[in-house]
């Protein structure tokens, strides 16, 4: 008798925790058929007699009432249970959901980060430089050529003066060389002439 109290009793607990979960309508008739557990350890205590011996409060409960009681928490659980390994279920489903939505995320901020990079850079002889790397590079690059080809004038114009000086000696020199052999030539003359002359003479003069 004392065995089917406590047993009773720890039932009520621990079903009492389980008619909040089903949120129990307490003026709802008490009944072994259906409705909460609390309603139905209501309906077995309207239905126990009880009695007092050495001092202590008895129930008496049918067995038929406490076994079909025994039954409904069982299926309660069992009830419980299923309900808890198909949210277990959903959960898990949701978690791997949500995992992978993590890492299309994650690939799509890489991508996002990798385009705002190559949009922000250039490629400079096959590496990513920055845009304003670049611009420097490449203005650089313009003002060396620059400097180039104000240094290719200058050396030109210069060459071309020293051309032209040269041009101008070298005609200075040749009218030089014409006269020296044009004097030459009349000096030569002139004592071919003196020459004949004094031939002729002592030709005469035998």
């Amino acid at each position: 008798m004392g065995y089917s109290r406590n047993l009773i009793i720890t039932l009520a607990l621990f079903c009492s925790a389980l008619s909040l979960a089903q949120n129990d309508d307490t003026t709802e008739e008490p009944t072994l058929e259906g409705g909460s557990i609390n309603s139905q350890f209501e309906y077995l205590y309207q239905k126990s007699g009880n009695y007092r011996a050495d001092g202590k409060r008895y129930e008496v409960v049918r067995t038929l009432n406490l076994d079909k009681l025994r039954q409904n928490v069982i299926d309660t659980i069992n009830a419980a249970n299923k309900k808890a390994s198909e949210l277990q279920s959903v959960i898990n489903t949701q978690e791997s959901t949500i995992s992978s939505l993590n890492q299309k995320l994650e690939e799509t901020t890489n991508s996002l980060t990798s385009v705002t990079d190559e949009k922000d850079s250039m490629s400079f002889l096959g590496a990513q430089v920055s845009k304003a790397t670049y611009n420097i590079i490449l203005w650089t690059v313009i003002l060396g050529l620059f400097m180039l080809l104000l240094l290719f004038v200058f050396k030109f114009r210069q060459s071309n003066v020293l051309t032209q000086e040269a041009k101008s000696n070298l005609a200075d020199l040749e009218s030089e060389y014409e006269d020296h052999r044009r004097r030459a030539l009349e000096r030569e003359q002139r004592i071919s002439r003196q020459l004949q002359d004094e031939i002729n003479k002592y030709r005469k003069s035998k």
